[in-house]
């Protein structure tokens, strides 16, 4: 998780503990919480660890996972099958290592050009607005490439990596 800088009196990240019935306690507001509640501490960046509240085992990434589950049960899921397939056939690999850091870093540049984009559209005027989707096309397209270029960069050099670490060719 990203995390704020706590301010005075708060603390730095925020506990969540998680009871054998299944319940979230929020130790910051002092209060039962839902998974839809963690959803929006994620969305809002808010840095927190979710934690069992008798053995004190770190718990965020199976609650990370539930919330990622429940997403994908719902209307429109962002993975496909083969998509899933292909993730847990990457588990046990060799490779299981750098495609984690492989997909972290894509989602990462992925929310970077994101980012620019909206911090972009503020700055723009409804006359401006128009023109900017008559050229929509082409700077998606230039996004895009990057966003692409930057990909095949990642994934040429966890091919050297694993070539160097395991013996592997390339393919």
């Amino acid at each position: 998780m990203q995390s704020k800088k706590a301010s005075a009196g708060e603390p730095a990240q925020r506990v969540i503990k998680k009871y054998p019935n299944r319940r979230l306690y929020d130790t910051n507001t002092s209060s039962y919480i839902t998974l839809t509640q963690v959803k929006q501490l994620v969305m809002d960046n808010t840095s927190f660890v979710v934690r069992d509240a008798k053995s004190n085992e770190d718990l965020t990434r199976s609650i990370l996972l539930q919330i990622i589950l429940e997403e994908e049960a719902g209307g429109a899921p962002m993975f496909s099958e083969a998509a899933l397939a292909n993730i847990i056939r990457f588990y046990g690999h060799a490779a299981q290592g750098f495609m984690g850091t492989y997909i972290e870093k894509n989602v990462q540049a992925f929310t970077e050009i994101q980012a620019k984009l909206a911090d972009q559209s503020k700055q723009l005027t409804p006359e401006m607005w128009a023109q900017f989707m008559n050229m929509q096309n082409p700077m998606m397209q230039g996004l895009m490439g990057n966003y692409v270029e930057q990909s095949k960069t990642m994934f040429e050099t966890m091919q050297d990596q694993m070539q160097k670490a395991f013996g592997l060719g390339k393919r």
